[in-house]
């Protein structure tokens, strides 16, 4: 056997290694998922029409590598539990768009919340630096994996094939970002809204900004970075928002890359930012990349939670 061989051979044990590890450590193996009333992929189904409601049953088979009937019959069962909607598109009469009965809402809550206790018990034990140290290795897993070419393309892994995703930082201010925006704040009920003379400041500052993200070069989401005078070598991100209609594509995860990857070229250490509450999936994107609490550090009137992550590359 040739050298690379052995080394592939050996890649390769070490990748099902771990995998047989987290899998049992996270108790993945069990018949129903955090000894709940789902299967895993029931509740991962579950998880992504909460996510993303109006999604349809094509688009959920893509992008959790599941086949049309295996799909359909789960779909069936939720929807008999009347934890799931489906309804004709009027776009596309053969297509199903996916949404959440009051049920499901409350029944995706129940899994958020039991998640959240499961990962807080991994970590009681784990000092603050080894934390640190698991969340960047976890984001460099992604980032690898996620941009590998060989996995990528793998059904299941990655973004549905066909859809071109890019992200802009703005030189200007547009209409775009104007009625990106201006949807942000209907949808979440902001209170202190800028203005659009303020959202050109931004623009102007050379370690702030504005993203855009266009989906088949259509613009569908936003996020804003601006400098945080009050704390050094920190920022704060806004207004992350991502069209119901164009979700499941990772366009969130694609704007925040964007958006760390300029900071970090500034030279900020610290990314903050606050929600509230009610926006349970946005601050779990958030944890899940890396965020973690911290004190209240502005005025926000409506902020109920507050985080940062930090940015400052490994030595």
């Amino acid at each position: 056997m040739a050298a690379g061989d052995v080394k592939e051979e050996a890649q390769i044990s070490a990748v099902r290694e771990f995998n047989r590890f987290y899998t049992a450590r996270l108790g993945l193996l069990r018949k129903r998922h955090l000894d709940g009333d789902f299967s895993l992929t029931e509740a991962r189904i579950l998880y992504e029409i909460g996510a993303s409601p109006g999604l349809t049953a094509s688009f959920l088979r893509e992008t959790l590598g599941l086949n049309a009937g295996y799909v359909s019959r789960s779909l069936a069962l939720l929807s008999k539990r009347k934890l799931v909607r489906q309804r004709a598109s009027k776009q596309d009469g053969r297509e199903k768009l996916l949404t959440l009965l009051p049920a499901g809402d409350r029944a995706v809550a129940r899994l958020n919340e039991q998640s959240a206790l499961q990962i807080q018990g991994l970590l009681a034990d784990v000092n603050s630096t080894d934390r640190v140290a698991l969340l960047e290795s976890l984001a460099k897993i992604r980032s690898i994996l996620g941009e590998s070419k060989g996995l990528g393309e793998s059904k299941g892994l990655g973004e549905p094939k066909g859809r071109s995703v890019r992200v802009v930082r703005l030189s200007e201010s547009n209409e775009d970002a104007i009625r990106l925006l201006q949807e942000y704040y209907e949808a979440v009920n902001v209170v202190q809204r800028d203005t659009p003379e303020a959202i050109q400041e931004i623009i102007d500052d050379a370690c702030s900004g504005v993203w855009l993200a266009y989906l088949d070069e259509e613009a569908v989401g936003c996020v804003v970075l601006r400098t945080l005078g009050s704390i050094p070598f920190a920022g704060e991100c806004k207004r992350l928002y991502v069209q119901p209609a164009a979700r499941g594509h990772r366009i969130a995860d694609k704007l925040l890359d964007a958006q760390e990857d300029f900071a970090r070229s500034r030279g900020l250490r610290w990314i903050y930012l606050d929600s509230y509450d009610d926006l349970k999936v946005a601050v779990a994107l958030y944890r899940k990349r890396g965020y973690v609490s911290c004190e209240r550090y502005n005025d926000n009137p409506q902020a109920t939670v507050f985080l940062r992550k930090n940015i400052a590359p490994l030595p």
